[in-house]
């Protein structure tokens, strides 16, 4: 429903229909968007178990799982107001050269704009418009329309004659098009048609408003991966799938955890217990945690079941989402690939629910509403009857616990497929490498001989150093000052590329300085080693080999990443270094080498889940070697060999370290052992944020019985986009308990009238940084 807010139209969700008065005068609704409800009572009744679990605005939650505003096309209308129309009259009595304002009041003096277009006539427009608004000369209304869909991109549309015009003599470009379309029966790809007729995306377009032809939307395109054809499974892999079978034969709600070590065949079960479901009647939801997992993911289930199959990410266009998201509502597509937010998909008849890699931590949203996409899988699967299977190698602690606890089955798989052998890991004590060489490298003599012996057996490598960048930071070695980001309480980071100086966190950017900021010193140095320093220096140790990156910095497009991956499954690239993006889900069966460039980086983070983190990072990238027929081997270069994280992981024991880490939990009464919220006050201003924290603090002093709280204090990240944080940390023993400690803050916040956006609470926190 497309409603007045204010000045501006937004698009709704109408909860119910009543007789009841409002409590304020209400206004007409402008239109109705979709004859067909956008979310049914199932998923209503889910939006409102994750606004109360999760302390967010019913609003914020609705907007999140819904796509179809992306067919709203939004922009600004301008137009003269009274003094502005007296301005732009006196404006033609006067013949003086134009200035940008008096080009901007001419043309809105014959009629209202849109921003867009005036930014095409005028110069610096945007500055223009916002000074005449000031002034009260214009005026500015938000526009949303339904988005033509006849305005597609050339390469998703298709075109299909229909009929000869009448008496009409088209333009030369429409003829041609319409004689070719006739000529060659049936529907074709419209920019391929551009390569051979002049003007067809245009002549289509039109002859489609004519309906002389039919124009369609192009479903998204299938990634190309190489098709793997199905295997017969091996005694644990069949037991696993037999009792996952058993539970949808029965229709009935039940959570497995599928813990399986790295190579197992866990995608193999999914495929099959796809199968199962849909011979069934049911849909399938697919959830994974990176958008670059869903191609590869996605092009073996197209493989499998063809045109059934629909995907969901935050990398498509709004038209997209919405398009893929109607094919769901449909029917058509009984099967879903998608990351977090898919979770939310109307698959009908959803009967099995899928969770790959549950344990990472972008199911969490860290924004409003920050609810845990495997969280939510769970209570929607409950609400329906339905079969849940999170899969792992390291499964979360909270997972695994719920298992011992008998909220979960537990199906195990203890070694790869086809008795391929787990990757040697060895760890390398870079402490004594310096000793012994004498020489500060990035890489071990270790590794570098290694990755010398793949390159002459032609073999591939992959190196992960979880650190973006050239340099972690630069500093002055006469004063020792740091460059800071002005708008976070974190160090800028070199990336040599671009020759700036970026913050990760608000991406504010700066060049790179000379000298000394503070003291005028010309003695400038980078410290610290980023991914790529790493591809830098690879280069200058092996110049004849092919080598790839992989971070947010070159996979900022829509298909950067599924490219790179895809050359270097070609092995068009020997080396492929890169952050933890490389770490997950991958199975390329030519690499026989993986290297830990860093295996302490994020240990020393203060956060409770530093070490479960660092495990899981550590056994996963290990589980990239092998996985065909040459065994791997996995090197791993620390300063902290005997930390535990470090020590289970090169052993690639998940039970030792399930033990050791489970049982801190329970003397710190971290989860699963209690309910936790981070709760954050936040402001552009440091005494306000300080202030308002200092009340929360009076307000939950003494403790409520039940609950251990702790702060008020300033948070790791003290500064970040501008904003000022403190935090505290709520622990109770109780869920509900938990549950009311929160409703009292966010009354009270109510009540005082704080801005919104100074309360964040994030519930079940996966950082608390």
């Amino acid at each position: 429903m497309l409603a007045p807010f204010g000045t501006r139209k937004l698009a709704g969700v109408v909860l119910r229909t009543h007789s009841e008065p409002p409590p304020s005068p209400a206004r007409e609704l402008l239109r109705l968007l979709e004859e067909e409800p956008a979310l049914d009572g199932e998923l209503l009744k889910l939006g409102s178990w994750i606004a109360n679990y999760y302390c967010a605005p019913l609003g914020e939650v609705l907007r999140a799982m819904t796509p179809l505003a992306g067919d709203l096309r939004r922009g600004k209308i301008f137009s003269l107001t009274k003094s502005g129309r007296d301005a732009a009259r006196q404006l033609h009595l006067n013949e003086a050269g134009e200035d940008p304002s008096t080009e901007v009041l001419r043309l809105l003096d014959v009629r209202a704009l849109s921003a867009t277009y005036l930014a095409q006539k005028v110069r610096k427009a945007g500055v223009v418009l916002r000074s005449l608004e000031k002034k009260g000369f214009v005026e500015v209304e938000d526009v949303a329309a339904e988005r033509d869909p006849l305005r597609a991109a050339a390469a998703r549309l298709r075109v299909e004659f229909i009929r000869r015009p009448g008496n009409e003599k088209p333009p030369k470009p429409e003829r041609e098009l319409l004689s070719y379309l006739e000529l060659h029966p049936g529907s074709h790809n419209v920019a391929e048609l551009e390569r051979t007729l002049t003007k067809a995306s245009t002549a289509a377009r039109a002859l489609a408003r004519r309906e002389l032809v039919k124009l369609t939307v192009e479903a998204v395109a299938a990634p190309q991966v190489p098709f793997r054809a199905p295997h017969a499974m091996n005694p644990h892999q069949q037991a696993a799938f037999d009792r996952i079978g058993a539970a949808l034969d029965a229709k009935q709600f039940q959570t497995f955890l599928l813990q399986g070590v790295t190579g197992s065949g866990k995608t193999e079960i999914y495929l099959n217990t796809i199968d199962r479901a849909l011979a069934l009647g049911l849909g399938a939801l697919m959830l994974v945690p990176e958008i670059g997992l869903t191609p590869a993911m996605a092009g073996q289930f197209h493989h499998r079941f063809g045109a059934r199959v629909a995907i969901l990410h935050s990398a498509f266009h709004d038209s997209e989402r919405a398009q893929e998201w109607r094919r769901i509502r449909s029917g058509e597509a009984r099967v879903v690939v998608a990351t977090r937010s898919g979770v939310f998909a109307p698959v009908q008849n959803l009967g099995l629910i899928i969770v790959d890699e549950e344990h990472d931590h972008s199911y969490k949203q860290q924004e409003t509403p920050r609810y845990h996409g495997r969280d939510v899988a769970i209570v929607r699967a409950r609400d329906r009857s339905a079969v849940v299977v999170l899969g792992s190698a390291t499964p979360s602690l909270e997972s695994r616990y719920n298992a011992e606890r008998g909220k979960s089955e537990r199906l195990l798989l203890p070694e790869r497929v086809e008795s391929r052998p787990m990757p040697v890991v060895r760890v390398i004590d870079t402490r004594q490498e310096f000793l012994e060489t004498r020489k500060q490298a990035t890489f071990s003599r270790a590794l570098i001989e290694a990755v010398t012996e793949r390159l002459e057996r032609g073999e591939q490598s992959m190196l992960l150093l979880n650190r973006r960048g050239f340099s972690s930071f630069m500093t002055c070695r006469a004063c020792g000052e740091r460059l800071e980001c002005p708008n976070c309480s974190v160090t800028l980071t070199f990336h040599r590329r671009d020759r700036r100086m970026l913050c990760h966190y608000c991406n504010f950017s700066s060049r790179v300085p000379e000298r000394c900021p503070k003291c005028d010193s010309d003695h400038i140095q980078f410290l610290g080693v980023g991914s790529e320093r790493v591809e830098d220096e690879l280069h200058g140790a092996f110049p004849r080999a092919r080598i790839a990156r992989i971070d947010r910095d070159t996979t900022g497009g829509k298909r950067d990443y599924e490219a790179i991956l895809a050359k270097f499954r070609g092995h068009e690239y020997d080396i492929l270094v890169g952050t933890q993006m490389i770490a997950k889900g991958h199975d390329i069966p030519n690499v026989t080498l993986v290297g830990i460039v860093s295996a302490d980086t994020g240990l020393g983070l203060p956060d409770f889940r530093a070490a479960e983190r660092t495990f899981q990072l550590l056994t996963q990238a290990a589980g990239r070697a092998g996985r065909g027929t040459t065994p791997g081997m996995v090197l791993m270069q620390t300063v902290n060999p005997d930390h535990y994280a470090i020590r289970f992981a090169a052993e690639q024991d998940y039970e030792k370290f399930y033990a050791k880490e489970i049982e801190f939990r329970r003397l710190m009464h971290y989860p699963p052992f209690g309910a936790l919220a981070n709760v954050i006050v936040r402001g552009t201003k440091e005494e306000e944020a300080l202030a308002r924290s200092a009340e929360l603090g009076r307000l939950l002093s003494p403790p409520p019985e039940g609950a251990k709280i702790l702060g008020p204090a300033a948070a790791s990240l003290a500064r970040l986009k501008n904003e000022y944080r403190y935090q505290m940390l709520i622990k109770t023993s109780s869920r509900k308990r938990l549950n009311e400690i929160l409703g009292q803050v966010r009354s009270f916040a109510a009540a005082e009238k704080w801005n919104p956006t100074s309360l964040v609470i994030d519930v079940d926190p996966m950082t608390i940084l």
